[in-house]
């Protein structure tokens, strides 16, 4: 059985592509680099990470991008004997301008060396490239309509202004004919095209509402590739809008796919959200994840979900008869000469300038603050689970209180929680723990203890252990006990609705290793070890 989410934790925006039997998704990574994360399956259960195609500079450089900014929405294709990959990098998210150049970039195997990317336009976000089965190709994007004065539908955001379509080549680039196809419906903020073709038919699907609570998977379709579109019957094939008891929340931004034995698919991004501190409220730490959905064609010609309705099911049959891989903890002792798949870090292709991995540990040169849009040295990994714990040990002599090295639950510059170790004047090496509460556009900290903690000379070893919407740090020495330090504090701040929530957080939660050097000087702290351990769904 597929249990939804088959992505877990942040990942956005699934594109699904078959070749054969083998089935890839990829997702958007924002400002995680390297950008894109591609998954692998042939059972529709289990997927494995097998690319992030975006990893040198040539291909994507994000130093400088804003929170949220950066890889939005690829498309995953294949044709030619080739994989081709449309993405984006957003370079601003506020006020009325939105900066977002589109590239393609291409490879004969998923994880290889893919090309130099080339530049295709900037006219909008969420781009698209659709093979036609007469070898010609044609690149759609979203609209931007920086006066706000869009046809998009939906007058609280109406800088969307439908969705383009123009003839691509890679000798020529875009040429001839560009054209507006469609402006969407009434729920308005029209986004992410993809079309396919399927009896004479060309089929589009967009996602609509905003990538939140009110979002859905809109359908339509037209004889001509150039429209005029129609609308499905019921306007959308998936929403839980109207639902917001389901466990399954946020569902849209999909992408359809028929298997090699015949049955038909959609994929869509998810949220799973869960009370907050209080016991009220809703919040997704996990971010936004990729879900799937068994679907039908109706005598009519239109894709419905197979058990009718619009809501997806947390359950469904996959392609063979395998059941989901259980969690299972994560441990590296960087021993292996290089960073384990499973992190990323911020923005920057300079990996050097951040970390090294070597002689069994992980140096991180302290870079600029937590507040940066430029080089952070934090190397992380997402969460997964609403109940988890992670542990790290750290060496590091600071010898100022601008100096700092620990362990970090994050989502982004004005939503973290860190423990780290500092040099206190006065005191000397100390333990603090240093928080930014969704404080939008200030930024301004917190300070969860009275004072610093005294901690001797040595390596310290660190833990978090997050339950739900509560998270609570811990430390000692090595082979002593765990002691608490601080307050629990409150997890629901590393999330898509924490502090400023909704349109400004489209990532996830991460928990991860840090070092930051406000003297300029890359003060490097070693950290011998990194766990991660589920303790629940």
């Amino acid at each position: 059985m597929i249990r939804n989410p088959i992505l877990p934790g942040f990942n956005p925006d699934p594109s699904i592509c078959r070749v054969g039997e083998d089935y890839f998704i990829a997702t958007s990574t924002f400002e995680w680099y390297p950008g894109v994360q591609i998954h692998h399956s042939r059972d529709l259960v289990n997927w494995t990470l097998v690319a992030r195609p975006l990893a040198r500079k040539t291909l994507l450089d994000m130093r400088g991008n804003p929170d949220s900014c950066g890889i939005w929405a690829p498309c995953l294709s294949h044709a030619e004997g080739r994989f081709w990959l449309v993405y984006t990098d957003v370079k601003r998210y506020d006020g009325n301008f939105k900066d977002a150049p589109n590239y393609i970039t291409t490879c004969e195997t998923i994880d290889g060396d893919w090309s130099d990317p080339v530049y295709v336009n900037s006219s909008g976000f969420d781009p698209s490239l659709f093979h036609d089965d007469d070898g010609r190709k044609y690149f759609m994007n979203m609209q931007w309509n920086y006066r706000g004065e869009g046809t998009g539908g939906n007058p609280r955001h109406a800088s969307f202004d439908g969705i383009l379509l123009q003839e691509w080549s890679p000798e020529k680039g875009l040429f001839g004919l560009v054209k507006n196809i469609y402006a969407g419906t009434e729920r308005g903020l029209t986004e992410a095209p993809h079309i396919f073709k399927r009896n004479g038919w060309y089929y589009l699907t967009t996602a609509e509402g905003g990538t939140v609570y009110d979002h859905a998977v809109t359908m339509a379709r037209s004889r001509d590739i150039w429209g005029p579109y129609e609308d499905h019957p019921n306007k959308y094939l998936m929403c839980a809008a109207s639902n917001p008891e389901h466990p399954i929340q946020k569902t849209g931004h999909g992408q359809y796919v028929e298997t090699h034995d015949g049955q038909f698919y959609h994929t869509f991004l998810m949220g799973r959200p869960i009370p907050g501190p209080d016991g009220t409220g809703r919040f997704c730490p996990l971010g936004r994840e990729t879900g799937i959905e068994r679907v039908v064609w109706g005598e009519d010609d239109w894709l419905y979900l197979e058990e009718g309705g619009m809501l997806v099911r947390t359950e469904l049959p996959g392609l063979a008869d395998v059941e989901p891989t259980p969690p299972v903890e994560f441990f590296t002792d960087f021993s292996g000469g290089s960073l384990p798949e499973e992190f990323q870090w911020l923005r920057s292709p300079e990996t050097d300038r951040l970390f090294t991995v070597n002689n069994g540990s992980l140096s991180l040169y302290g870079r600029e603050s937590m507040g940066s849009w430029f080089e952070q040295s934090l190397v992380a990994r997402r969460q997964e689970h609403f109940v988890y714990a992670a542990e790290t040990e750290v060496e590091f002599d600071p010898e100022t209180y601008q100096q700092t090295a620990g362990l970090a639950t994050y989502y982004n510059r004005f939503k973290f929680h860190m423990l780290l170790v500092t040099d206190e004047p006065g005191q000397g090496r100390s333990l603090t723990i240093v928080s930014c509460l969704g404080d939008f556009p200030d930024g301004k900290l917190s300070f969860a203890l009275p004072k610093p903690v005294p901690c001797p000379d040595g390596p310290i070893q660190m833990r978090v252990k997050v339950d739900h919407a509560l998270q609570q740090f811990f430390w000692r020495q090595p082979g002593g006990e765990w002691q608490e330090i601080g307050p629990k504090l409150d997890a629901a701040i590393i999330s898509d609705e924490g502090g400023r929530g909704g349109h400004g957080s489209f990532t996830g939660a991460f928990v991860g290793m840090f070092a930051m050097d406000m003297t300029g000087q890359g003060k490097e702290a070693r950290f011998s070890h990194f766990a991660y351990r589920p303790e629940g769904a």
